[in-house]
């Protein structure tokens, strides 16, 4: 209990103070420019950034299905052995 209260408190004061209010201006609304975005595009590294989030979604992906697998795996052992268990002994 005093753990997740403690874990609670963290979340709060770090939800509370993460951000400053910046009062959102004319000039914003207007900003159709992503700098970062434009120069990875000009250099062609753009492909390099969406290529290593396509890799690592992947992975991820795979490594749920091999999860996923090996749960349903051991769920039809479990009632394999249950099974087993509730046959009367002759």
């Amino acid at each position: 209990m005093k753990k997740t209260l403690t874990f609670l408190i963290l979340i709060l004061s770090l939800s509370l103070s993460a951000q400053d209010k910046i009062e959102i201006t004319e000039t914003d609304y207007d900003n159709n420019q992503v700098e970062m975005a434009d120069k990875f595009r000009s250099v062609g590294k753009i492909y390099v950034v969406v290529a290593v989030i396509l890799v690592i979604m992947a992975g991820m992906f795979f490594y749920l299905y091999r999860i996923e697998n090996k749960v349903r795996k051991l769920e039809k052992e479990l009632e394999q052995n249950k099974s087993i268990l509730k046959q009367p002994k002759t």
